[in-house]
């Protein structure tokens, strides 16, 4: 954190403008190095950059900005240099910082951790500016925004303000306990109990809300059904391109085949499985028919081609009546969608039927969905407090607060996440 670091934050060349970004203690002398005098903060300037007062020879005629910190992204002094686009002027500005002592390139993610270390963002708002830079549909966009603004932090203070409240009363009990009211006593920890457990009935209805998981990796639709039942002419057709091949010999498909769609704002992940039977033909064949179960196992929607009765299916499915063009399949089966790949008869109705069961497991257009980690540890900050609510020794009771109160600093990133920092921003690109 004492470096000084500087990478290209815009996108990399050849564009219009690059724009290499500066943070750090000796940013602004960085920027003198190059460009001589600073302009005013926060204006942009042209200036001519030189690779050292010393040896004059000209980079580039460029836009420059200095931000003092700590009101800056990153809570530091910050320069950016917006520079002609070319991938030599580029790399001609990169080699003159780096030979400025005290500089050095930054690291993936290095900019939005300062940012998280000094203050300036909290640990969610990071983990949706994360999810926001990984953004395709317009549904993780919105959700990653909610996040990034402080959505999800806005929340979980709220959670904790209300639980150091309880805990205020419960340590105001502990101060008078000689007093010898029990009455009173009992009266508090009734109110008590009650305000701990109204908050984990809150925190467990948020956490009964879907996930992020699904909005952000895709609804997992997988088709199956016995060999030869048109599963991948159905997927090439939904995905709208030859994604697995398909010919008229039953078993072709034998492995897996995943294809990714976007669609009304929505990613899915189509995945093809080997046809399902109890007599498998060899080696391979049993690996793929394996893999066809594992798959059902994952999935979040099923499609069901075939016209017999299912086996217990554990995931929300559709029934689908197959090769509906077929003059032998032309009468229709109760209760299954009748579809054709090759006339495409039904595969809108498909669509609507699969964006409906979609919208049932991804979470409300204004919803602030929360990610695994923090779900996992909002579940424990409402385990302590129900232990709160059902508590009738004060100790114990201040304890499970105390408890609910460290979780809460967890999911913000106040204590002990020091672990998976790395891992979050190796997510991120190196100017971010």
């Amino acid at each position: 954190m004492t470096d000084t670091i500087f990478a290209l934050s815009s996108g990399q060349p050849p564009a219009a403008i690059g724009v290499i970004r500066i943070s750090g203690p000796d940013a602004f002398a960085a920027v003198e190095a190059l460009a001589g005098n600073l302009p005013p903060p926060r204006r942009a300037s042209l200036r001519s950059l030189r690779r050292s007062p010393t040896d004059g020879t000209h980079l580039d005629r460029a836009l420059v900005l200095v931000f003092p910190g700590p009101e800056t992204a990153t809570g530091e002094d910050l320069a950016e240099l917006h520079l002609h686009g070319g991938r030599a002027v580029v790399r001609a500005v990169e080699a003159a910082l780096a030979a400025i002592p005290g500089l050095r390139g930054a690291e993936a993610g290095e900019f939005t951790r300062r940012a998280l270390a000094n203050g300036r963002i909290d640990l969610t708002e990071a983990e949706g500016l994360a999810d926001l830079l990984a953004a395709e549909t317009e549904a993780q966009r919105r959700a990653a925004m909610r996040v990034a603004e402080g959505g999800i932090r806005q929340r979980i203070e709220g959670w904790a303000a209300r639980t150091l409240q309880l805990s205020a009363s419960v340590e105001a009990l502990l101060d008078h306990a000689d007093e010898g009211d029990v009455a009173a006593e009992a009266g508090m920890l009734d109110r008590l109990g009650e305000g701990a457990r109204a908050l984990a009935g809150e925190i467990d209805a948020v956490l009964a809300e879907p996930g992020v998981e699904r909005l952000r990796d895709g609804i997992r639709v997988v088709l199956a059904g016995p060999p030869n039942a048109g599963k991948s002419t159905l997927l090439n057709a939904l995905a709208e391109r030859e994604a697995a091949i398909v010919s008229p010999l039953a078993g072709t498909t034998r492995d897996r085949i995943e294809a990714p769609v976007m669609r009304g704002g929505v990613a899915y992940l189509l995945t093809d499985t080997a046809g399902l039977h109890d007599a498998p033909s060899d080696m391979v064949e049993e690996i793929g028919i394996a893999r066809a179960q594992e798959a059902l196992d994952q999935a979040d929607l099923i499609l069901w081609l075939d016209d017999a009765s299912p086996p217990a299916l554990t995931a929300p499915h559709i029934l689908i009546h197959a090769r509906a063009d077929d003059s032998a399949r032309a009468t229709a089966v109760a209760g299954r969608l009748a579809v054709s790949a090759h006339t495409g008869e039904g595969i809108a109705r498909l669509w609507d039927r699969i964006a409906g069961a979609a919208r049932a497991m991804l979470p409300a257009s204004d919803a602030i969905p929360l990610n695994r980690r923090q779900r996992d540890l909002a579940a424990r900050a409402s385990a302590a407090l129900r232990s709160a609510g059902e508590e009738r020794d004060p100790l114990l009771v201040a304890e499970d607060l105390r408890q609910a109160l460290r979780v809460f600093d967890r999911i913000t990133g106040a204590a002990d996440v020091e672990a998976m920092l790395d891992t979050l921003f190796g997510r991120f690109c190196i100017g971010k």
